[in-house]
């Protein structure tokens, strides 16, 4: 078995999971955060989108701990952050150089035994709570500080950068960190799956995937009598509904919203386009650049600059209204 994936973090921006989708990737893993409950910025619209367009997903939080306690906080702040996410793939504890460095500085010296117990600090805290626990790391991390029974009581997501897989015992090999995906700018690690975990999960009913949503139909195409708008972090219907000169019980009726106090990151919302000034305005947001806004509309950085008088797109503020067609 081989399954085509990949791993992305804050570091990929805003990644369009649709053209992942549509270039044949099966399962992605989610930076999660890292160290003591400090989310990715950019994890809750990668779990909303990847859960949209129907990619199972999983989750990792990098090690910064110190010790055992240090690194069942740091499940517990990694838990935290994932509780609201249909997850269908494996939580994953990353540990590498990069921890034993932090530790030094910290003046800590990671042995492989502290090693071994900081390793299944998490993984135990994580199964403890109904979740599918995995741990990742390099083959030199691993040869140096990590027994290779471990593999007998969590699974291993292992990166080996090179062309074959060596036959070892692991469920995900990361064999690349320079890849190139449709959909996501720069280079992106990918990885083959040798285990399908979704099927393992649901099966052994873990990640609560019974007590969550199944992923929202897909949006329907726009057509002539509507624009769509892809919902940003602090966003609520009634405000997006006066943005557009309608009001929340049309949009949610539209977009089968069954609570209007529901909408995520990512999610697509059809607005009418006989809505007050909708097929023409939209009002920037703390954050938006104009390249994200002519992607989310469907049009180019150079019509908004020209129906706006832009001279440099770098330069626009939150409140101003854009004229988009």
């Amino acid at each position: 078995m081989s399954i085509k994936g990949l791993d992305v973090s804050e570091f990929q921006g805003n990644v369009d999971w649709a053209q992942v989708k549509n270039a044949g990737y099966q399962f992605a893993m989610l930076r999660a955060g890292y160290g003591f409950r400090t989310p990715d910025q950019q994890f809750q619209r990668n779990a909303s989108e990847c859960s949209r367009v129907g990619i199972p997903a999983g989750a990792y939080w990098f090690c910064y701990a110190l010790s055992p306690e240090d690194a069942k906080k740091e499940a517990d702040g990694c838990l935290e952050v994932i509780a609201p996410y249909r997850l269908e793939y494996p939580i994953c504890y990353d540990i590498e150089q990069a921890s034993i460095t932090y530790a030094e500085q910290n003046g800590v010296t990671i042995t492989p035994a502290l090693a071994t117990q900081i390793v299944k600090a998490f993984c135990s805290r994580i199964q403890e709570r109904g979740y599918y626990a995995m741990y990742y790391s390099n083959q030199n991390f691993l040869e140096t500080y990590l027994p290779l029974e471990m593999t007998q009581q969590y699974a291993l997501w292992f990166a080996r950068y090179g062309s074959r897989y060596d036959g070892l015992d692991y469920g995900i090999w990361q064999y690349t960190s320079t890849g190139s995906v449709p959909g996501i700018a720069g280079n992106v690690d990918l990885d083959t799956g040798y285990v399908d975990y979704a099927s393992v999960i649901r099966k052994a009913g873990l990640n609560h995937l019974d007590s969550k949503p199944t992923p929202p139909p897909k949006p329907t195409p726009p057509s002539a009598d509507y624009i769509t708008y892809v919902v940003q972090s602090g966003d609520t219907l009634s405000e997006i509904a006066e943005r557009y000169g309608t009001t929340y019980q049309t949009l949610a009726s539209l977009n089968q919203i069954s609570d209007p106090n529901l909408i995520h990151p990512g999610q697509t919302i059809r607005i009418p386009e006989n809505s007050s000034s909708a097929s023409q305005y939209y009002t920037i947001q703390s954050g938006d650049t104009l390249s994200e806004i002519a992607q989310r509309f469907g049009t180019s950085v150079n019509t908004l600059m020209s129906l706006n008088g832009i001279s440099d797109p770098n330069l626009i503020y939150a409140g101003n209204k854009l004229r988009i067609s």
